[in-house]
């Protein structure tokens, strides 16, 4: 691979999240009964219209502004002709030649931009299940709104593809247009694949490769087909264009089909739907949607001092993101509101299989409990069972921390008068330990907390009992 470039381009097609498809008023859910969400129009019955769903087409629009592109006040439906079962029309409604949406880029968050060269509408096909001797159609996904994302051909790695998926799923879940849920098919991705010599060479033979539906899935598939391409170079034979299909049980692409051209599909105007012209103030209106991109969020973390680590994670889901930023809000101590976060909160998220918005810990609670300890009134045992114990209550009104820590039992023992019996209890107890610290093995200084610590139930302040020990252990 070392005497070859690759070049490679992607096309994502992302579900709209509308409450209904793109031109009818059928359902667009997940999940249900086949072939339980049709209507004559979206199962292509003769003589009837399509109707463009307004809130699809901002979306679109949204999504194109949170991308940085161009959008066309001017652009057009055509229809694109392919012959599959889970087209009923024989035709695909889509955008050719005028676009809505035009250049932009996809913010890798490390300094790079990947280029795009268009966004369109268009409306996405059923889906066909393979079994042994027969196939089955559900047209519940036909006609549910997409944009199908256009990236230039300047990705050169398997991992920049990998990145550039991860930063454009980031991106749209932000703007709030979709889901981007690949397990739900949301978010779909083909790779155009192809080898030159060099940087300035002529763009070698390109293959595309479908059914790709992880992001890890695409970094093996393009890792695969990149290998077999130069196997076929270096032999001195050339690479068919054609389109070939990743089957992940075997780890390798296989033929699928010869590759369409633009031709193949015979794209017309859509004669049943007028063109689409976007005003100044609508365009306007979506753009003062897009939300905070996370990439300023993330630097902006950085600033309060927050690790590009701590920052990557946080800001890898909106809601995460909007968790922390209202606990530090509250609070206003980032590093706390970020460690909570990161461990407790989304380890109770993950356990329970609910989003980070649904627990009954919410921000203002948890800062609360953040604010008990920076009071010194618990410490950081108590307030983790605090913690635990709010997240747990039943349904009902919900106690608050300060409740829970008398319920508990758990305030922290910080006056001195009250820790020095106990620091010489055990220190009693603990002869040995004592004297190997006084023979310089300062590990022995926490095996003495430790046994304080146990003795307290984890009451005593540790900065208090660090402070008399050190004066009782001085010769």
């Amino acid at each position: 691979m070392t005497d070859w470039q690759p070049v490679i381009g992607l096309e994502v097609h992302v579900q709209l999240s509308t409450r209904t498809k793109l031109f009818c008023d059928c359902a667009n859910a997940f999940g249900t009964l086949a072939n339980s969400n049709t209507c004559p129009i979206c199962a292509g019955h003769p003589g009837v219209l399509p109707v463009p769903n307004e809130q699809a087409l901002l979306l679109g629009v949204r999504a194109a502004l949170a991308l940085g592109c161009d959008v066309q006040p001017f652009s057009k439906f055509d229809r694109k002709h392919y012959f599959y079962p889970d087209l009923p029309k024989g035709y695909q409604i889509s955008q050719y030649d005028l676009p809505f949406a035009l250049n932009g880029s996809v913010d890798l968050g490390d300094g790079r931009r990947i280029d795009l060269e268009r966004i369109h509408w268009e409306e996405d096909a059923g889906k066909s299940t393979h079994e042994a001797g027969y196939s089955l159609v559900d047209l519940n996904r036909c006609g549910v709104p997409l944009i199908e994302i256009v990236g230039k051909p300047n990705l050169h790695s398997p991992a920049d593809a990998h990145a550039f998926l991860d930063s454009l799923k980031r991106t749209l879940r932000y703007a709030t247009v979709s889901t981007c849920d690949m397990e739900k098919g949301s978010l779909r991705c083909d790779a155009n694949v192809s080898l030159r010599r060099t940087s300035d060479a002529p763009l070698g033979t390109k293959v595309e490769i479908k059914n790709v539906n992880s992001f890890k899935m695409v970094e093996r598939a393009l890792d695969f087909e990149l290998a077999r391409q130069a196997a076929i170079l270096d032999s001195g034979a050339t690479v068919a264009q054609e389109t070939r299909l990743w089957d992940e049980a075997r780890g390798e692409t296989r033929s699928m089909r010869s590759k369409e051209e633009a031709m193949d599909y015979r794209y017309f105007p859509e004669p049943d739907i007028p063109p689409i012209e976007l005003a100044t103030s609508t365009i306007d209106a979506q753009r003062e949607l897009v939300a905070e991109s996370w990439q300023t969020r993330r630097h902006r973390y950085e600033s309060a001092g927050l690790t590009a680590y701590d920052a990557s994670v946080l800001t890898a889901e909106p809601d995460i993101a909007d968790y922390f930023e209202a606990t530090w809000q509250a609070c206003d101590d980032a590093k706390q509101a970020a460690n909570w976060t990161q461990t407790d909160v989304l380890r109770a998220a993950g356990e329970r299989g609910v989003g980070i918005a649904e627990l009954r810990v919410r921000p203002n609670t948890l800062a609360e409990i953040i604010g008990l300890v920076q009071s010194g009134l618990i410490n950081f045992a108590g307030a983790r069972k605090v913690f635990n114990r709010i997240l747990d209550a039943n349904d009902g009104p919900c106690e608050t921390p300060a409740e829970a820590v008398v319920a508990l039992g758990v305030a922290q023992i910080s006056d001195p008068h009250l820790l020095e019996p106990i620091v010489r209890e055990v220190m009693g107890a603990c002869e040995k330990a004592v004297a190997d610290y006084r023979k310089g093995k300062t590990k022995a200084l926490d095996a003495l907390k430790g046994r304080i610590m146990g003795k307290t139930k984890g009451r005593a302040d540790p900065a208090v009992v660090g402070e008399i020990l050190t004066r009782l252990l001085s010769p």
